[in-house]
């Protein structure tokens, strides 16, 4: 295992700690406005406030995931030796 990966999940773990402490103390029941989604504007979601909390968390580390991930094609193709400019 290299040093980046254990930084990483050492990291993971940091996160993950901190949700369950908001988690074991915010567990009274909350209103959540969010107008923009048109949903919530007239009838707000009331729930706890650690579920709102782990879903806002969850859709923020999806959204990271896709954006960091790409789903492109990847790298560009290498070109061959015969491109060179010193010729």
């Amino acid at each position: 295992m290299n040093f980046a990966t254990f930084l990483k999940t050492l990291v993971i773990l940091a996160v993950l700690f901190v949700m369950l402490y908001v988690g074991m103390n915010n567990t009274h029941e909350i209103n959540f406005f969010f107008p923009i989604a048109g949903t919530t504007a007239k009838k707000p979601i009331h729930e706890s406030a650690a579920l709102i909390f782990f879903g806002i968390f969850a859709i923020g580390v999806l959204a990271g995931t896709m954006l960091h991930g790409g789903g492109g094609k990847g790298g560009s193709a290498k070109k061959g030796g015969n491109d060179r400019k010193d010729k």
